[in-house]
């Protein structure tokens, strides 16, 4: 039987080089107020408190959430959240890039305007007067990486933001790489996070990424751990998908993940499951959190149910024979990581 969340005790691991320590499992709020193409909140107030609530039981404490996440919705549920508590227990990330106004170019990207203002307006939202990690949602070709730089180091100037992180940017780490020299060069505060996509079926960070990360020390917090839902086993080879859920099931996730390739990874992955006595969902989190590079993956659901099942993977060691089998379940090379 699965333990209840108030019977997990995650543990923490440093971020990086920073000096903050965060948990090995940071919690994803990206469905808070989201909503469906039906016109339904995914995750509605009530039911986001509810999982903030298990996270904290289970001994959870670093937050990771966005500015478009439910329009704004996510940071003040998680901000009426945070006012019953003492704000400096937890650990709160979030990210500024998507345009927020129509027929305002200048609401969308990295330019020094858009920056300053979304984060005035999301730690007004988040009711806090700082901001522990700071991501760039996506890299913006047309802001200079310079004036990026100067920017966000501002911010930790000012006291609005402790640490800087970039999100998304695979495969290009040479992007990374450069910001970082030039905030060096004129002593401003550099990315210490990185935010990629990263489970058993998406791979393309492996190699020159994580390699990087590695070597600069930078810590690698990865989304979509389980694939879009794929490694929880939800999805057969040989049955169509369900009627009501093809409409939600676009073709570019059928042509991702739907393939006969990640199927026979699935299959590994169910052996490797009953094996460790887990659910397909707990073993992908736990070859995610066994990778070398790796450092705290970003996981969401959405009962206290799924995250109790999420989270109990921190529980699960997995043997490196068990690690390599998964890592080779899915064929190219990945330069022996």
């Amino acid at each position: 039987m699965d333990p209840t969340l108030d019977e997990i005790d995650l543990d923490t691991v440093r971020l990086g080089r920073t000096g903050l320590r965060t948990n090995e499992f940071q919690l994803g709020t990206w469905r808070f107020g989201r909503v469906t193409e039906a016109g339904n909140v995914e995750i509605d107030e009530a039911r986001a408190h509810e999982l903030l609530d298990g996270y904290e039981a289970a001994g959870g404490r670093y937050i990771d959430t966005a500015d478009v996440y439910g329009g704004g919705d996510c940071e003040r549920w998680i901000g009426d959240w945070l006012a019953e508590r003492d704000r400096e227990r937890y650990t709160i990330a979030s990210k500024v890039y998507w345009q927020i106004r129509d027929g305002d170019p200048n609401s969308r990207g990295t330019n020094r305007k858009n920056v300053r203002h979304r984060v005035d307006a999301l730690l007004d939202r988040l009711d806090t007067d700082y901001l522990d990690v700071l991501y760039i949602h996506r890299w913006d070709d047309e802001t200079p990486a310079r004036e990026l730089m100067k920017t966000l180091n501002g911010l930790v100037e000012s006291g609005k933001v402790h640490y800087l992180g970039a999100s998304t940017l695979r495969p290009n780490a040479w992007k990374v790489a450069r910001a970082n020299e030039i905030a060096r060069s004129e002593g401003w505060e550099p990315f210490n996070v990185l935010q990629p996509r990263y489970n058993l079926v998406d791979r393309e960070i492996e190699g020159e990424y994580l390699e990087f990360a590695r070597q600069q020390n930078l810590a690698v917090s990865p989304w979509s751990p389980l694939g879009q839902g794929f490694l929880t086993g939800k999805y057969d080879r040989d049955e169509d998908l369900p009627e009501e859920s093809k409409a939600a099931e676009s073709s570019r996730f059928q042509e991702a993940y739907l393939t006969a390739e990640n199927f026979d990874l699935h299959d590994e992955l169910d052996a490797v499951a009953e094996e460790v006595d887990a659910t397909p969902a707990q073993t992908a989190l736990a070859w995610l959190a066994h990778r070398d590079g790796v450092t705290a993956p970003i996981v969401g659901a959405r009962t206290t149910a799924q995250l109790a099942e999420n989270l109990a993977a921190a529980s699960i060691d997995l043997s490196d024979e068990q690690v390599d089998r998964l890592t080779a379940a899915k064929s190219g090379p990945y330069d022996g990581l």
